[in-house]
């Protein structure tokens, strides 16, 4: 069982940024497909950006240039910078991972894991 604890989350004004982080409890993430998922109040959970165990990675259009996800398999750590907030970007961003190396990053059923979630948001 891995458990995923994300933090950094807050309120910041639009046009600022913040650092979300997510830490594993794995004993190692080296094969592991890491993602960021949000949720908006009362919208469906979406696919923010995902990060495969060489370092590949993806972007939704709506945070593309504004959002980098990283990772550091030494720390069992998943980051995400944002940069340039809107007030859309307002959710809960959650954490997710794949053991086994995800094929179709954006479906929520691809993760076996999750954190708890940390509330990000964006005032204008």
């Amino acid at each position: 069982q891995v458990q995923l604890v994300e933090s950094g989350g807050g309120l910041v004004q639009a046009g600022g940024s913040l650092r979300l982080s997510c830490l594993a409890s794995a004993r190692t993430l080296g094969t592991y497909t890491l993602a960021w998922f949000r949720q908006a109040p009362g919208k469906e959970r979406e696919f923010v950006s995902g990060i495969s165990w060489s370092g590949a990675n993806t972007y939704a259009n709506s945070v593309k240039g504004r959002f980098t996800i990283s990772r550091d398999n030494a720390k069992n750590t998943v980051y995400l910078q944002m940069n340039s907030l809107k007030p859309e970007d307002t959710a809960v961003y959650y954490c997710a991972a794949n053991p086994r190396g995800a094929v179709y990053w954006l479906l929520i059923s691809e993760y076996d894991y999750w954190g708890q979630g940390t509330q990000v948001t964006v005032s204008s």
